[in-house]
């Protein structure tokens, strides 16, 4: 059977799915048949606005696999610095488009629907359980029409032998499209992965992107999860994250969001054993009239378990942005130390930022500390450097990337970095090959920022 046989055979299988999997379609539909999309005056949605996605009245995206699948595909594939890739058009599986690679024993990589078929009591075992239809209206719409996605199994003590890089293109026509990708990740006690999701349209077309991730970190797990945000700036891209952290497990999440002309990302952390460890890193880089808005809940549910989180902003023209960031200390959550930190760079007088860190005590052995700062380029700092011999937009420039980098710098998959630090490159007039580390004589004035 050629593999894209054998994909339509799985994907049919989601057609006439198992009774469990039917059931929590329909949990998830009537959850939203029930609730329908939320609305400005509800508290988590009152500087987002998805009236827009609501009237669009989108099509569910339909299977693509011509040349321009693979033209997309092209684009943001990252070859064989990947050590997997799955490539997802419109939320179906592309196995044409793919590379399984060698990912060493124990690690498993495959479409949702192919999980379901060949490893169905694992998938029933966590789907939906991390992402409950009760979380918000976006998830139960997620729910009520996964269709399929990808799956990530690494088996205890198994190491991922290098990223996998899951990719969701969007390839819109004349009409509105949406597509409802699942993700769920399953890291097993000791083991470890790194796993990068991308998703990214093509240009011409109007489209609604509404991904669920759930993520389960075993015992003393290692997961570091990047995404990358690159739809088409006519894109809506609502999704949601779900993580639970064991026992001793780490996670390292870096999230950039560069395209959309509407993005939402909520990303909940739960470290429901002792000694868990979370770091959430974010970037935003938005202009024109684009709008992205991220929520973070860290939920420190068990002792002695740091947290650390970093949010930066970049917004030029008309674009406005939003953070909301949680700390949760519950009460059975002693020696918790956490620290929480948004700060905002404002291009342009029209640019608009609101930010609401937040911490909700229930333990009194604590450190806890969030700060939130919005403002433009600081002209002491392009003085110091116009001082040194750069010209002014130059140091403007070289302000803004070094501003941003402060997050690339700490991106330890390579072609992630790269691609983010080339496209701020870009973005700015500066050298597509330069590093933060290239900064020299202006690393002082940059870093300060």
């Amino acid at each position: 059977m050629t593999q894209l046989a054998d994909a339509r055979k799985f994907s049919d299988l989601l057609a006439n799915p198992p009774a469990w999997l039917d059931a929590l379609r329909k949990q998830g539909a009537a959850r939203f048949a029930a609730k329908g999309f939320p609305g400005n005056r509800e508290e988590e949605w009152r500087f987002t606005n998805v009236a827009p996605i609501a009237k669009a009245h989108f099509q569910p995206a339909e299977r693509e696999e011509g040349d321009r699948a693979a033209d997309t595909a092209g684009q943001f594939s990252f070859g064989d610095e990947a050590a997997a890739e799955l490539v997802f058009v419109n939320g179906y599986y592309a196995p044409h488009l793919s590379r399984r690679g060698e990912l060493g024993h124990g690690v498993r990589v495959s479409s949702l629907a192919e999980a379901v078929g060949a490893d169905g009591a694992r998938v029933k075992q966590h789907l939906g359980r991390l992402a409950p239809v009760e979380a918000n209206p976006f998830v139960a719409l997620n729910t009520g029409q996964v269709a399929d996605g990808a799956f990530i199994h690494v088996s205890q003590g198994a190491e991922a032998a290098g990223a996998i890089h899951l990719l969701f293109l969007a390839l819109p026509n004349h009409q509105p499209v949406s597509s409802h990708p699942r993700v769920l990740i399953v890291v097993d006690d000791g083991a470890e992965a790194s796993v990068v999701e991308t998703y990214a349209g093509a240009e011409g077309g109007v489209y609604f992107a509404n991904p669920v991730t759930e993520i389960v970190a075993g015992v003393d797990s290692r997961i570091d999860h990047c995404k990358l945000q690159q739809e088409n700036l006519s894109a809506f891209h609502v999704a949601a994250m779900q993580v639970q952290l064991a026992r001793g497990a780490r996670f390292v999440s870096h999230s950039a969001t560069l395209g959309g002309k509407l993005t939402r990302n909520d990303l909940h952390v739960a470290m429901t054993g002792e000694g868990a460890d979370a770091t959430l890193n974010g970037l935003v880089l938005i202009g024109g009239d684009q709008h992205a808005d991220n929520h973070t809940l860290l939920d420190h549910a068990k002792p002695n378990c740091p947290s650390h989180e970093l949010y930066k902003h970049v917004l030029s023209d008309r674009a406005t942005g939003v953070f909301k960031g949680k700390i949760l200390v519950r009460p059975d959550a002693q020696k918790t130390d956490s620290k929480q930190t948004s700060k905002t760079l404002l291009l342009s007088d029209d640019a608009t930022m609101n930010s609401m860190p937040a911490l909700e005590i229930y333990a009194d052995d604590v450190k806890c500390t969030h700060g939130s700062t919005t403002g433009p380029v600081d002209e002491e700092q392009v003085f110091y450097l116009r001082s040194r011999g750069v010209g002014l937009d130059a140091a403007r420039h070289l302000l803004t990337y070094a501003f941003a980098a402060d997050i690339t710098r700490r991106i330890r998959i390579e072609p992630v970095r790269r691609r983010l630090e080339s496209y701020m490159a870009a973005q700015h007039g500066l050298p597509q090959d330069l590093r933060i580390t290239d900064l020299g004589a202006h690393d002082e004035a940059a870093r300060n920022l």
